[in-house]
């Protein structure tokens, strides 16, 4: 094989290759289906001719038995007058006429026939073309849910692409700990704020209410008596008098000497 014969051979080979990654079905298939319209239009137009031309064979035909009986009538009317000769030709115009008849008979007979195959052979395309365009439409219909297919598995493959999932998992440990600092900001926030001294307070407070729950919830299950409450914000009573503050015995005055 020559170089020219294969860079020939390369040149059909990469048109063909272009041509076959342009064409689109749905595009291609509507063509096809215009084509067939056009050709079905085409076809009707020359079927139309056809019978037409069967319908001037049959007038002539007829055209020529009404004129061979014309012939034969002036025959006859030369014969009454006594006419021979007259007659003779009368009758050989007759002949001639009953030729043609015979042989248009023949044309438009034939012609008749045509236009009985060319009329099933029209009603064969126009099946054809009917029958194309309902498969037209589930090939598009299968093209179209063959790409919404592909479209779904390039995404699931892009998905399932682990870096993505990895920046995901990152970004999410980001928010944590942001989440994490903000709540930290907070509570140092309000540790730091206001008097201290009120809040230590406050935090004793709130420890002595667990301790008077228990207290009543032993007291109900009998095993101790009710705890008195205290009023709120009081400061719980000395248990016993320190003897620095206790009260002077009146007696022991009167017992001086």
């Amino acid at each position: 094989m020559g170089i020219f014969s294969r860079l020939g051979t390369l040149v059909k080979s990469n048109l063909n290759d272009l041509i076959s990654k342009a064409e689109d079905p749905q595009k291609m298939l509507n063509q096809i289906v215009v084509d067939m319209q056009n050709q079905l239009v085409e076809a009707k137009k020359q079927v139309a001719v056809s019978i037409a031309d069967e319908k001037r064979l049959k007038k002539q035909w007829d055209e020529q038995i009404e004129l061979s009986k014309e012939w034969e009538r002036k025959a006859m009317l030369a014969v009454r007058s006594g006419d021979d000769n007259l007659a003779k030709e009368a009758l050989t115009r007759k002949q001639e006429h009953d030729k043609m008849q015979a042989e248009l008979g023949r044309q438009w007979q034939l012609q008749k026939d045509a236009v009985e195959k060319l009329k099933e052979q029209l009603r064969s395309l126009n099946d054809k073309i009917e029958e194309a365009k309902r498969k037209k439409n589930i090939l598009i219909a299968r093209q179209k849910r063959a790409e919404a297919q592909k479209a779904i598995q390039d995404t699931m493959r892009g998905l399932s692409d682990t870096n993505a999932f990895d920046t995901f998992d990152r970004m999410s440990e980001r928010v944590d700990q942001i989440e994490a600092e903000a709540e930290a900001s907070t509570e140092l926030g309000g540790q730091l704020a206001g008097d201290s001294l009120q809040q230590k307070f406050k935090a004793l407070e709130s420890g002595t209410g667990s301790d008077n729950a228990l207290a009543e919830l032993k007291a109900r299950m009998g095993l101790g008596p009710m705890p008195t409450a205290a009023p709120q914000g009081a400061l719980p009573e000395a248990s016993a008098a320190s003897p620095a503050t206790a009260a002077p015995d009146p007696s022991a005055r009167n017992s001086k000497p």
